[in-house]
């Protein structure tokens, strides 16, 4: 895809992987939607895009919410013209035991990791298939392929993410010329280890920084891009993005 002058929306714009990823589309020439509940960030993010010379726009979005997203996706829209690019990255990572019953945690889990993709995604889906063409990038994890204790209900989250954007994939690439990327990182510095409540998971998420170099939000954003500039025939299905010394 030629990027220059191509309409992006990036969800959970406002820090980590979707800032990282929204500042790199701009310096490609693409158009971005930046999409999120902390307006206050998105418009210095905004700030900061303007100011390098690219063009982006804040929208105040609940992925949880249909209304919230489609009233966001008719402003990208009204401004831009259409969406080419859909990256589907809000997520939270609450840690905790399936014994300890954080439901509400649970619930908010599914909620914006299964439902805000799928939220985003119907939202935007009418408007490629009309123009017969598009790229849609969800981010699962390493808990999309693999279960860890203590992240029981996130592993299941991330891999209904895994499991969606194949068959999206398989239903709409031949059919519509829509294009689904499934990218699954590894460790990365980013704020998810924020959500931890339990403290005994959180010293230990934390602790992980002590053995190994985290990948960088950039990382992420740069794997986004390798897919995104392939040529129109090749749909890069998943991307498995790890730090080196990793072992797990």
């Amino acid at each position: 895809m030629n990027l220059n002058g191509k309409i992006a929306l990036v969800t959970g714009a406002s820090s980590g992987i979707g800032a990282a990823t929204a500042i790199k589309l701009a310096a490609q020439g693409v158009k971005v939607g930046l999409a999120a509940r902390r307006v206050d960030r998105l418009e210095a993010l905004v700030r900061q895009i303007k100011t390098a010379g690219g063009e982006a726009l804040a929208i105040e979005m609940d992925v949880v919410d249909p209304a919230s997203v489609q009233a966001g996706v008719d402003e990208l829209v009204k401004a831009y013209g259409t969406v080419d690019i859909l990256f589907n990255n809000a997520g939270l990572m609450p840690i905790s035991d399936v014994e300890t019953l954080k439901t509400d945690e649970w619930a908010r889990m599914v909620d914006v990791n299964i439902k805000g993709v799928l939220n985003s995604t119907a939202a935007v889906l009418p408007i490629m298939q009309k123009q017969r063409s598009g790229h849609i990038f969800n981010t699962s994890s390493i808990a999309g392929r693999k279960v860890f204790a203590g992240l029981t209900v996130y592993c299941a989250t991330k891999h209904a993410v895994t499991a969606f954007s194949e068959g999206l994939r398989l239903e709409i690439g031949k059919k519509h010329n829509i294009r689904v990327t499934c990218i699954q990182p590894g460790a990365v510095d980013t704020e998810l280890f924020e959500h931890v409540t339990d403290k005994g998971y959180r010293d230990q998420m934390e602790g992980l920084r002590d053995q190994m170099a985290f990948l960088k939000a950039d990382d992420i954003a740069d794997t986004l891009l390798f897919a995104l500039q392939a040529p129109d025939y090749v749909n890069v299905a998943e991307l498995f993005v790890l730090p080196t010394d990793q072992p797990w």
